[in-house]
């Protein structure tokens, strides 16, 4: 190996009641990427942010650059030339991106007021953005931002600090493929200029299109290594879970049976120009696939109800349906998963009982007085139901992992019976364990008589697990294609506008 630039050596943490880290040796060269691979829980952010300077090990050596340390702080990691990209956006709404990418670091103009020069951070983000093939200005808000941009926004920051280690936490979970093909090729570009990266992700496909080497965590302590010539899929997949997964596809065990939701000529605030019909079927899982920005999320949202429609008509089991908000869908049955959970699909400061109750609080109550017995014991069987892996239902939402998370968002629909449920991104950030059971979660609610809708970024994904794909290009659905028809290649010829069997157009 050549020159290590960081040693991390004999490293434990531990909290009260949980061994967090155990033993965990990691090193890293120079100019080398690593993947740092491990199920949610398996003890890589703890070690992150050991070398991120947010927390202290329990006991264990830190060597940068051959110098020892016994542990860092934010600041000293900083300082040291470590950079981090948090799977957790630490963005700003109420600044620009400018000032979100020098936040604290600001330049100023010269004098007794010290008053920041935003020319010179604007000139100084613009390469950034570039860098990365953003198409947003330095000077716009982030509040505007998608949420694939402001990962990007989070990636220029930390190319900003110049760093010698940047550590990418799920860097791409939001990102599309042009995107992502880009990021890969700004990770070849660090390395080549001597830049050590460490990269976290769930994406396999990835690690082994960028990684020199992989060090697999589990329960805590390292379970193996692979080198570059050594990285496979199914090897990564065994030293993470200590196990093979099943095949993405499981095939339906009752027929399709007949349609739960017509859409005519449905028009989004988005896309007002933009006609888009499709049915869903109770039984079936229908993949909708697209590039970010092609009106996925927005032809859910409005289904739902978040967003008013522009035109066009809906119908649930044959009756035209009026959604003008949330509350009309969830009176008939349609149901989201949004695409943010943290945001939009939980109250993370509230327990996992309190989250569950929330969209059906009239179920628990008695003398308009909420019976918490009633709440706590349908929480109870909701987490039993779905595996949801927690101390107690009185555990806080926000302690969770992604993919508990997640469950606890399915959680609170599969109390009141859908009809129809619309997943919006419904692994982004999971580890690949946990990506099986929402996949045998979804496949359930379809063998049960739902009708689902799920949005993916993910190829993979949406080829493994639809039994039927609809595709959208610039508000339109571009084309469908049966299960026999799947291939990444017509996917993706759809998603960019190519030849499509639809005849829907704008």
């Amino acid at each position: 190996m050549p020159e290590p630039i960081l040693e991390l050596i004999g490293i434990f943490k531990s909290y009260p009641g949980v061994k967090a880290l155990s033993d965990v040796n990691f090193v890293v060269a120079r100019g080398e990427v690593v993947g740092l691979i491990g199920e949610n829980g398996a003890g890589k952010s703890t070690l992150m942010k050991i070398l991120g300077g947010v927390t202290a090990p329990s006991s264990g050596v830190i060597r940068l650059r051959g110098e020892q340390k016994d542990n860092l702080t934010v600041s000293e990691a900083i300082r040291s030339g470590i950079a981090f990209v948090h799977q957790e956006l630490n963005l700003f709404d109420n600044l620009d991106v400018s000032a979100n990418v020098f936040f604290g670091r600001e330049p100023r103009w010269f004098g007794p007021f010290q008053l920041v020069d935003t020319a010179a951070m604007v000139a100084r983000t613009r390469p950034l953005l570039d860098r990365l093939g953003a198409d947003f200005e330095p000077d716009t808000p982030v509040s505007e931002l998608s949420l694939a941009q402001r990962q990007l926004v989070e990636i220029a920051k930390a190319l900003s600090l110049g760093a010698e280690i940047v550590i990418m936490d799920e860097p791409t979970s939001s990102l599309t493929l042009t995107e992502t093909n880009r990021l890969l090729g700004v990770i070849a570009e660090l390395k080549a200029a001597g830049v050590s990266i460490i990269f976290i992700t769930h994406r396999l496909n990835e690690i082994e299109r960028c990684a020199d080497r992989v060090v697999a965590l589990r329960d805590g302590a390292v379970v193996g290594t692979l080198q570059k010539a050594e990285i496979a899929h199914d090897r990564m997949i065994r030293l993470m879970i200590g196990r093979d997964l099943k095949a993405l596809y499981t095939p339906p065990k009752v027929a399709v049976g007949e349609e739960i939701l017509v859409s005519k000529e449905l028009r989004t605030t988005t896309y007002p120009d933009c006609a888009v019909s499709f049915s869903l079927r109770r039984g079936e899982i229908v993949g909708l696939a697209g590039l970010v920005g092609s009106g996925r999320s927005e032809l859910a949202r409005t289904i739902f109800g978040i967003d008013r429609p522009a035109g066009g008509s809906i119908a649930v089991e044959g009756r035209p349906l009026s959604i003008q908000s949330p509350r009309d869908a969830i009176a008939h049955g349609v149901y989201l998963i949004p695409e943010d959970r943290k945001r939009a699909g939980l109250i993370l400061e509230d327990d996992i009982t309190s989250n569950i109750s929330l969209p059906n609080l009239r179920q628990f109550a008695v003398a308009w007085l909420l019976d918490r017995s009633r709440e706590e014991e349908t929480a109870r069987q909701q987490a039993t139901r779905l595996n949801i892996r927690a101390p107690t239902v009185a555990s806080v939402a926000g302690t969770l992992s992604g993919g508990n998370q997640q469950k606890v968002v399915l959680a609170k629909w599969l109390a009141m019976s859908p009809k129809l449920m619309l997943f919006d991104e419904p692994t982004r950030g999971i580890d690949v364990g946990a990506k099986s059971e929402i996949y045998s979660l979804i496949r359930a609610l379809a063998d049960a008589g739902v009708a689902v809708l799920m949005i993916s970024s993910d190829m993979e994904e949406v080829i493994g697990v639809s039994d039927r794909i609809l595709v959208m290009h610039e508000g339109r659905i571009s084309g469908e294609l049966q299960r026999d028809r799947f291939s990444e290649h017509d996917v993706m010829q759809l998603a960019v506008g190519g030849i499509a069997n639809s005849e829907q157009s704008c």
